[in-house]
């Protein structure tokens, strides 16, 4: 399990650290919560230590991981069919967002941006690629120990 200054992704958040563990009592239940600083929107987040294992929540990846999402960020290939309806690709492309896992999320950051090149995404993919992006630029970040700013400079010198 998680302890107390672990680097961790919350998924569909981003990077974080565990600052503490607090006892609360919801609903008249009393239960101890992982208190996690999310980095990219200063927001604090509390789970249950009980739910924690299903929730997502996983340790920053590390370098290897991180070269391994680079390599493929370089190709012009697409990792989901571009025969499927808008939807169809929605749904897997959020899917793969809600795992929280590093190489899912930058598939999903990599394939909106090589189709954002060839016509203007709808207003919905849009949404999911900037906020894809936004975790992966956390994680990238917190990784290599740079600003959100020069990560994402890293993310955007790799697709080219």
């Amino acid at each position: 399990m998680f302890q107390i200054g672990d680097r961790v992704i919350y998924p569909m958040q981003g990077a974080g650290i565990i600052q503490g563990i607090e006892d609360k009592e919801v609903s008249g239940t009393p239960e101890k919560y992982f208190i996690i600083n999310i980095l990219s929107n200063k927001m604090q987040v509390m789970v249950p230590l009980s739910k924690a294992p299903n929730t997502g929540i996983r340790l920053v990846s590390d370098e290897n991981m991180l070269k391994d999402v680079l390599i493929n960020f370089k190709t012009k290939k697409l990792f989901t069919s571009q025969e499927l309806s808008y939807r169809e690709r929605y749904h897997i492309n959020m899917a793969k967002v809600k795992t929280g896992k590093i190489m899912e999320g930058s598939e999903v950051v990599h394939d909106l941006m090589l189709l954002g090149e060839n016509k203007p995404l709808n207003s919905s993919e849009k949404q999911l690629l900037l906020t894809a992006k936004k975790i992966l630029i956390s994680e990238i970040s917190i990784i290599k120990g740079i600003s959100e700013s020069n990560a994402e400079d890293l993310l955007s010198s790799n697709f080219s």
